[in-house]
């Protein structure tokens, strides 16, 4: 059975990312390895990808080249603000859009490269997934939204159920902290 799989913010091509993150690469070459090599090790050729922008920065046929090296072949994508050229290339990914409300196991999920305060559902469980923040952005533990970028989870994609897991305990926390205590 295919996996779902989320992440964003490769910066392919972009040698400042590294020193801008302190990203522990001594080249972009480097980086670009390392983020392809740990990718095709999780996401297999017919899994699906939630990629949520920053693919690549350069040329069209840099992004290209990228692209043709991840095995996976279902990556529905999300343009960051890093994404010139790869906001030209629709037919290399399943759909390449801003903003995306999607629904796993019954999930309402709200994807966008940008972190948001609140979104669709917000207050009816619904969970919102992004990027853009290269893991500096606080977040609440209770919260039902998640950096899922590469600098959160060692350069790896996050596993649809690895999200799950964190989100259903911040869920659990939420609800403990909002039980009020019984007064007699």
């Amino acid at each position: 059975m295919p996996n779902t799989w989320f992440t964003a913010d490769f910066h392919f091509g972009h040698n400042n990312i590294i020193r801008y993150c302190n990203r522990p690469f001594r080249s972009v070459e480097e980086m670009d390895q390392t983020i392809l090599e740990r990718l095709n090790a999780s996401v297999k050729p017919n899994d699906t990808l939630y990629f949520l922008g920053d693919f690549c920065i350069g040329s069209k046929a840099r992004v290209l080249e990228h692209r043709k090296h991840i095995r996976c072949r279902k990556i529905f994508a999300l343009a960051g603000n890093h994404d010139k050229e790869a906001r030209k290339l629709t037919d290399e990914f399943s759909w390449l859009n801003d903003l995306a409300e999607i629904s796993i196991q019954g999930q309402p999920i709200v994807l966008c490269h940008y972190a948001m305060r609140v979104w669709n559902r917000s207050h009816h469980g619904s969970w919102h997934l992004y990027g853009h923040s290269h893991g500096r952005l606080p977040e609440p533990p209770t919260s039902l939204s998640m950096d899922v970028g590469v600098d959160t989870h060692d350069f790896r994609p996050w596993h649809y159920d690895e999200i799950s897991r964190l989100i259903t305990a911040r869920t659990k926390a939420r609800s403990e902290q909002n039980a009020s205590p019984d007064f007699e």
